[in-house]
């Protein structure tokens, strides 16, 4: 009996002509959903039954994000323990005193002890903590080049984009077409805004890391057009981050956006 063990994995069965028959917008959607547990795979109606047999009840489950993040943590932390804190403070660019590392998260300290110990003005969301326990560790230290690239263009960045796309850019351009002034105000609260970026609507920069920072970029739809969002990251960023990090920031940072526009009255379609 065959397994799968990716939405990636599970996108490769299916068509991809995106018909919506399974009540999902996209194939992607479907298979992000059969990944984790809200859809099965027999209710594909492009597939053929020798296939849903051939994986039924073998799609491996994804562990819920809280629960798997929560595991994630305990591990680098014990990571953390192993490693010189105040060499990596030089190497990052970080300060260390009262013995602890500490940097700037979205314009907010983010202290860790010896022993693991997180304090930070953050609420701590597992999110941002996976992404900076790693940063301490394995971050490179390198600087910034000043060269933006998409996701794809990251190291193994290619193949994990569309599943990027869907849950991380997408969803951050269904809350700007909603209200776009809304969505600039959220984006201000955490960013900083950059003047004539390549003539979008809105162009915001963020640091969740302090070597890590995250562009995004909107533009209205106009003329027939449609509107469009994009996420770019410094190319140095896989020397500091792993991808899989840099794809929990980007995700992160839009499901927090979505809870602030929604806490402000925003009604999504």
């Amino acid at each position: 009996m065959s397994r799968t063990s990716s939405p990636m994995e599970i996108l490769k069965l299916l068509d991809k002509s995106n018909c919506r028959k399974c009540g999902k917008p996209t194939c992607m959607a479907f298979a992000v959903a059969v990944f984790n547990g809200q859809k099965q795979l027999a209710e594909c109606p492009m597939l053929e039954g020798s296939v849903v047999e051939q994986y039924h009840g073998s799609v491996a489950r994804h562990v819920p994000l809280d629960q798997d993040l929560n595991v994630t943590i305990e591990r680098l932390k014990k990571g953390i323990a192993a490693i010189d804190l105040p060499s990596s403070a030089r190497r990052l660019g970080a300060t260390f005193a009262d013995e602890k590392l500490t940097m700037k998260c979205l314009g907010r300290d983010f202290s860790v002890d010896a022993a693991g110990n997180i304090t930070t003005g953050l609420h701590v969301h597992g999110w941002i903590v996976v992404p900076a326990l790693n940063y301490v560790i394995d971050g490179a230290g390198t600087p910034l080049s000043g060269d933006w690239v998409s996701y794809r263009q990251l190291e193994a960045g290619q193949a994990r984009y569309p599943l990027f796309a869907q849950m991380c850019e997408k969803p951050c351009q269904k809350l700007a077409d909603a209200d776009t002034d809304l969505f600039e105000d959220v984006l201000s609260l955490f960013g900083s805004p950059i003047d004539n970026c390549h003539s979008s609507d809105l162009s915001f920069v963020f640091y969740p890391l302090p070597r890590v920072p995250i562009l995004i970029r909107y533009w209205k739809a106009e003329d027939g057009l449609e509107s469009n969002l994009s996420f770019l990251f410094d190319s140095t960023t896989t020397e500091n981050l792993n991808i899989e990090s840099v794809y929990l920031l980007g995700t992160g940072l839009v499901i927090m956006f979505e809870k602030i526009a929604l806490k402000h009255g925003l009604q999504l379609p």
